[in-house]
């Protein structure tokens, strides 16, 4: 006789993987805001120009000084704004990531809610302006939501088959 410590059923290795994917992205997220706020700091801005300058001309140097280039001509209130909104989309992957983790049923249906509604964008951004990058953020959003919800399907059929 197995207890549930022993063994978890295969279904929760894939949950951890998809929680450990929205950690990672929290990180990621509170790296960006925690950049956002320090470059309202001009000498930190001027730092960030003077090392962008020395990189070799090519993609990165067009990149960095494009982003710079944006960046600098947000006002203040806007910069908060950015920041902020970058701490309330770390916040929520957060509580996915969590509640995943945990096993909750909860944060599957609020992980699908939310990674289903991301999806328009990345599609209209990858038709746009198409990279790798995007087209793998599509692609692995779109397999959570899709096992989510067979797995989701799966479990109700369960809980009736067994009622």
């Amino acid at each position: 006789m197995t207890t549930s410590h022993e063994s978890a059923p295969p279904r929760f290795g894939f949950l951890r993987l998809i929680a450990v994917y929205k950690i990672a992205k929290v990180l990621l997220l509170l790296g960006a805001s925690y950049g956002v706020f320090r470059l309202r700091d001009a000498s930190i801005l001027s730092r960030v120009y003077q090392w962008a300058s020395t990189l070799p001309s090519g993609l990165e140097h067009d990149v960095v000084k494009q982003g710079l280039g944006w960046f600098s001509g947000l006002s203040s209130r806007r910069i908060d704004q950015l920041g902020l909104g970058t701490l309330f989309y770390a916040t929520i992957f957060a509580v996915e990531g969590v509640g995943l983790w945990m096993r909750r049923r909860w944060a599957e249906w609020l992980t699908i809610l939310i990674t289903a509604s991301l999806i328009p964008l990345e599609i209209w951004e990858l038709l746009h302006r198409p990279t790798w990058g995007k087209a793998t953020l599509l692609i692995a959003n779109t397999a959570i939501v899709w096992y989510l919800i067979i797995q989701l399907r799966a479990g109700r059929t369960h809980l009736v088959q067994g009622a």
